[in-house]
């Protein structure tokens, strides 16, 4: 069963006299866990509902330390669970109000997909910037313009290149690499996937699964060989 994440997002951080945070105070205190946060991100989580800060006259955002540790508690669901934010902000709702509700398992349909905005904030990137990403293949969308939640690791993985000087550019070769290696395993599990009986073909999913897992061992341990090094 999935737990709410415990911790606190906000502890140590600077407040004001009256114990609330302004939002750059809030951006500092989750940064070291959530480096990819951005200003943009916290408002587009309340414009969500995910968090309701309290309002000065001057209409200035100040937040409180529960919002700050919902705050944390969104961002990591995302982060561990891929979970979108309709079904994160009713989990959180409910546990607040004492009820033990879970989300879907991340496996299932409905919450393994993620919208474009959603996506957008998530990264921290603009709309210009995703449309170049597609223009390489290294995001797709699905038929109705939504993403596979796996999206979202992607993207961060992008970001984080890109801080090294690696531009999306370069990620093609890597591209289509992971297009070989997916027609690689594709082959192998097709003639079970067009396979007559059902249990078979329910098979295949799972075999898919356990030869990805392969590649992407094999991949990895590839990768380091050439470079002479070994990743923790």
């Amino acid at each position: 069963m999935f737990q709410t994440p415990s911790g606190g997002a906000g502890q140590g951080a600077a407040a004001t006299d009256s114990g609330l945070m302004s939002i750059g105070a809030v951006l500092n205190a989750l940064r070291d866990e959530f480096p990819d946060i951005t200003i943009s991100k916290i408002r587009f989580l309340e414009s969500e509902g995910l968090v309701e800060p309290r309002r000065t006259p001057a209409g200035y955002r100040k937040f409180g330390a529960h919002d700050v540790e919902r705050l944390g508690q969104v961002l990591r669901m995302q982060r561990d669970h891929y979970l979108p934010l309709k079904v994160i902000r009713e989990h959180l709702d409910a546990v607040e109000r004492g009820e033990a509700a879970a989300p879907e398992p991340a496996e299932s349909p409905t919450v393994a997909r993620i919208g474009r905005d959603e996506l957008l904030a998530t990264a921290g990137i603009g709309d210009q910037e995703l449309r170049e990403w597609e223009s390489y293949g290294l995001l797709v969308p699905l038929p109705d313009g939504a993403y596979d939640a796996e999206a979202v690791t992607v993207a961060s993985l992008v970001v984080q290149l890109g801080r090294f000087g690696i531009e999306p550019r370069h990620l093609r070769v890597m591209k289509a690499a992971a297009d070989r290696e997916a027609g690689l395993v594709d082959q192998v599990v097709a003639p079970l996937k067009r396979h007559r009986n059902p249990q078979t073909r329910a098979h295949a999913e799972a075999r898919t699964k356990e030869l990805a897992g392969l590649a992407v061992k094999l991949h990895a341990a590839l990768v380091q060989t050439a470079l002479g090094v070994r990743l923790p």
